[in-house]
């Protein structure tokens, strides 16, 4: 009877050993898929120079009575600048929940955003993953780790470059250059159908793809949640920027963001809008905050 009880442990504890080979396999797949994915994705972002900055004082495409005109009554984008950035490389989409829990379940993380109701209303697998700054990088970081390629959160000058398709006159990061519901933004009803978060759908995130890209083949850089970047905020920095790939100032308080909370009640903001927040930020507060990642060389050969 001894015997028995201790082969029927044996063969338990050998079927575990078993299962638990089969989910580490499963998990590697998925993150092997995962990192090709990723890298197949790349958007080639062509450098050169640009005007960094509120740029609607020489906007050519600016008439009437709007010619020469600052598009915002903001001070922290201006003065307008020059900005000379190398090629590198940029995720066409933001890191979506599905991407996000794959790497949690990887470095044997705490899935984020999943203890609370409020949290599950804004959580589906191709949505943006709402994190704070350290999250982001992290994820980036880890990015780098598993392809040995340098991957980061891209910087402001690199991300407003490619929201501009390359730094042209283009006031919003859609695939018009402009907000026009149910073609370049979604409308409110977009939005509900994509989500479960009922009245506070104005906030709420939806795919990453609903709308097609911008001319470099870039989704959503403007709306669908502010997006982390590397650089510290500071106030002033446009006029201290040096000229050659600027990656903001050595320290700060908080790091830049760009583009504005999900949905229809906010539209989307301009490509040289700049915003700031803590790297850390409480679980509420981080569900709007998004992010994507850059390669910061050139891979094409």
């Amino acid at each position: 009877m001894k015997y028995a009880v201790v082969l029927t442990a044996l063969s338990a504890i050998g079927m575990s050993a078993c299962n638990d080979g089969n989910a580490d396999e499963g998990n590697q797949q998925a993150i092997d898929t995962l990192i090709q994915k990723t890298k197949d994705a790349l958007v080639r972002v062509e450098g050169g120079s640009f005007q960094m900055g509120d740029f609607g004082p020489i906007d050519p495409n600016l008439t009437g009575n709007n010619k020469g005109l600052p598009y915002s009554a903001e001070q922290d984008n201006k003065p307008l600048h020059k900005v000379t950035l190398d090629t590198f490389y940029m995720s066409p989409t933001k890191v979506t929940y599905a991407d996000y829990d794959i790497y949690t379940q990887a470095t044997d993380k705490d899935k984020i955003n999943n203890t609370s109701e409020f949290e599950m209303q804004f959580r589906q697998d191709n949505v943006p993953a709402g994190v704070d700054w350290h999250q982001a990088n992290e994820y980036c970081s880890w990015l780098a780790e598993q392809t040995s390629l340098p991957f980061t959160l891209p910087t402001e000058a690199q991300w407003e470059y490619a929201a501009r398709s390359g730094g042209e006159f283009i006031p919003y990061g859609t695939s018009t250059g402009t907000l026009e519901k149910g073609r370049s933004i979604p409308t409110s009803i977009d939005v509900d159908k994509a989500t479960q978060t009922g009245a506070r759908s104005n906030i709420a995130p939806y795919p990453v793809a609903l709308y097609p890209p911008n001319k470099l083949g870039i989704y959503q850089m403007g709306d669908n949640g502010y997006e982390w970047v590397s650089d510290w905020y500071k106030a002033d920095y446009y006029q201290h920027s040096v000229k050659v790939n600027p990656a903001g100032p050595n320290m700060g308080q908080e790091k830049v963001v760009r583009g504005s909370p999900h949905g229809d009640g906010m539209g989307g903001k301009l490509t040289m809008e700049r915003y700031h927040a803590p790297p850390d930020l409480t679980d509420r507060a981080k569900m709007i905050f998004t992010f994507r990642c850059a390669v910061n060389t050139d891979i094409s050969g």
